[in-house]
């Protein structure tokens, strides 16, 4: 009898041990697929990010003539003047990254004093006609229009 009685705590050791195991893979694979959620959503939120503050910074300065786009050793340079007092945002690529400075609008770049907005590998600034722009990078592309014509900041 006593071989019946092991006989039966080995099974319910086994049986016990399966549902642990189990236990323990189901964690593991839930654990990778929260850490692969979360990481795409945190590139899509680099991406939107990186565009959305694009945009923010040309409404912010909507002003006549305040949005120009010039090239810098052959790469695109994004400049939004600051109303009229000679300086400007400026922002472009620099290396992986495409950063803004701020300094006077017709002056030399500063990309080690630039603050980084986001990663990307292009930049590229379309004039589409009128005051329509495209900005198109990694993340994407973003369009924007200038509204004010007259030198007034659209929000007034």
């Amino acid at each position: 009898m006593r071989r019946e009685g092991s006989l039966s705590g080995i099974q319910t050791m086994a049986v016990a041990g399966v549902f642990l195991a189990g236990f323990f893979l189901t964690v593991i694979f839930g654990a990778q697929t929260y850490r692969e959620i979360a990481d795409g959503q945190n590139r899509n939120n680099e991406a939107r990010a990186l565009l959305s503050y694009i945009s923010t910074c040309v409404r912010m300065n909507d002003t006549a003539g305040a949005v120009s786009v010039s090239q810098v050793e052959g790469e695109p340079v994004l400049v939004i003047a600051d109303g009229q007092s000679g300086y400007a945002i400026r922002i472009y690529r620099y290396g992986d990254s495409l950063v803004e400075d701020y300094g006077e609008a017709a002056g030399a770049l500063y990309p080690d004093m630039a603050q980084v907005i986001g990663e990307t590998e292009e930049f590229r600034i379309e004039e589409l006609g009128g005051q329509t722009y495209a900005v198109i990078t990694d993340a994407g592309r973003v369009l924007f229009g200038l509204r004010s014509e007259k030198g007034v900041a659209a929000d007034d």
